[in-house]
């Protein structure tokens, strides 16, 4: 008897339908499984032996043939168990196979039966809906991850039993409550605040620039001066996610793995990877293409600490993502494209001891020139080139440490949302949600530049001071300056302002 079965593989970020056909018929027993699939899904022979057996039903004692449609599709994890197990349950005549045609099937199976969450539960139920099933059949704990997505049913189930009886026609169970997890514990915990920062006007408002228009910023400055507080204070004012975004960021961190299945991500991103990350672990990558860190603080900030600790292979595959917003992999005959559109906030040391240029160090610079021409020649051009506003960042002074607070996050933040929504209306119709995301012909059509504006950054690039791609992403930042300062138009004050924003520490390097 022949049974079939709908399920999905992941693929990239996506999902691709996949079809479990399962065919019993009299012969020595053998179980095999077909379809170009991996280690991990011939396994599942063993799993769903067993999770049959203790679930009280009979394993058939026949020749079992199961073929993964379509062949030419790698198919890779656990999630095909469940499917594997409801086709075969089916073609035995165990359980009710009329209305197995209108569900989708996706799950891991314990020895015992028991289900146990995979990777991607959203982009499969985006898949089942693209489909037109009727809905997604899932382990309990990723119902709620999948129940995101509308116009289809999702039922959660803990084991075979109830997968059995869904099928029969007993109808979904109930959704579960949100249970307290990594995600819900996160959202509690309050993030840190721009309040906790003395002094250091100059990053601070910086850093509100960045936020607003969606830049990329690197702080360059000695030790302990609080460049890597000043950027894990970032996310605090940024604006929320919108609905659209949060699916997306989901999903993404869904199918990476870092997401467990505790509904919709709310806040934006922010990833720290260490400086001996891989350029693959970075910009993503690997014999089975998967994410990267750039694709998963999509939305949201990638930050690099010690900027030119990183190798520079590493770094220099930052430059496609910094550009283009996406990450093309190609293995062999397969191309997968993950989307990068985040923030690039690094800090780094102007030189190997740390303290060189430093006015407030209190202890000189040691190194020799060619150590400081060393140091600085890890950071290439272009990569410098495509980071928007280049901030130095001293020890404050005495007095400046025993103040108080120059801006807390909640009035930091006001401003931003107050700028992101006026860039919304500007941008309404376009691609770009931000000033950063502007293509060249949005910037030119809805820029709105005095002559005087024009002039002043004309001179810039003539003197050598900006390269071609520096003056466009000068101009998107003098457009978020004046977004910022509620202006129709870019004047020459916020022309001059982002100037002087991009002409500390390493931007130096750039005019030499």
């Amino acid at each position: 008897m022949l049974a079939r079965i709908s399920t999905f593989a992941i693929d990239g970020l996506d999902s691709v339908p996949v079809t479990v056909e399962t065919d019993i018929r009299p012969g020595l027993p053998a179980f095999s499984v077909v379809g170009l699939a991996d280690r991990s899904v011939r396994e599942a022979r063993e799993r769903v032996r067993s999770a049959i057996g203790n679930q009280g039903f009979a394993f058939p004692a026949r020749r079992i043939t199961v073929n993964l449609a379509p062949a030419w599709l790698k198919k890779v994890g656990p999630g095909f168990d469940l499917a594997m197990a409801a086709a075969l349950l089916a073609a035995s005549g165990q359980v009710e196979a009329d209305d197995l045609a209108r569900w989708a099937i996706f799950g891991e199976l314990s020895l015992s039966g028991q289900l146990r969450g995979c990777r991607g539960a959203l982009a499969v139920a985006e898949g089942a809906r693209r489909a037109g099933l009727r809905g997604l059949i899932l382990p309990r704990d990723r119902a709620l991850e999948a129940a995101l997505v509308d116009e289809i049913e999702v039922a959660g189930i803990e084991d075979l039993r109830e997968l059995a009886e869904v099928i029969g026609g007993a109808g979904a169970p109930a959704l579960p409550r949100a249970a307290p997890g990594p995600r819900v514990a996160e959202a509690d915990a309050p993030p840190p605040d721009l309040a906790d920062v003395r002094g250091h006007a100059g990053p601070l408002r910086a850093l509100e620039i960045a936020a607003a228009g969606g830049h990329n910023l690197l702080f360059e400055g000695p030790p302990g001066t609080g460049k890597t507080m000043l950027a894990r204070r970032l996310p605090s004012i940024l604006p929320p996610l919108t609905r659209p975004e949060a699916l997306e960021v989901t999903r993404i961190h869904s199918v990476a793995g870092v997401h467990h299945g505790g509904g919709l991500v709310r806040h934006r991103p922010f990833r720290a990877p260490h400086h001996t990350i891989s350029p693959s672990g970075l910009a993503g990558g690997g014999s089975i293409p998967a994410p990267g860190e750039v694709t998963l603080a999509h939305r949201g900030v990638l930050f690099l600490d010690e900027l030119s600790e990183f190798p520079r292979s590493s770094l220099e595959a930052l430059r496609q993502p910094l550009e283009d917003g996406r990450v093309g992999v190609v293995r062999g005959q397969h191309a997968v494209v993950f989307p990068s559109r985040f923030m690039l906030v690094a800090a780094t040391n102007p030189c190997p001891c740390g303290f060189a240029g430093s006015d407030r160090a209190g202890r000189p610079c040691r190194c020799t020139d060619a150590e400081v021409e060393r140091h600085r020649r890890r950071l290439s051009g272009p990569l410098l080139d495509r980071i928007d506003l280049l901030v130095g960042v001293q020890r404050p002074a005495p007095e400046e440490l025993a103040g108080g607070p120059l801006s807390s996050s909640a009035e930091a933040r006001e401003r931003v949302v107050e700028a992101r929504a006026r860039q919304a209306h500007r941008l309404d119709g376009s691609e770009a949600t931000c000033n950063a995301d502007m293509d060249t012909a949005t910037l030119r059509n809805r820029l709105g530049m005095s002559a005087s504006a024009r002039d002043a950054l004309m001179d810039a690039y003539s003197s050598g001071h900006l390269s071609a791609r520096g003056h466009h992403r000068a101009l998107r930042v003098a457009r978020t300056i004046a977004d910022l300062h509620g202006a129709e138009g870019v004047e020459r004050a916020h022309v001059l302002e982002t100037l002087s924003l991009r002409q500390h520490g390493p931007a130096e390097v750039l005019a030499a």
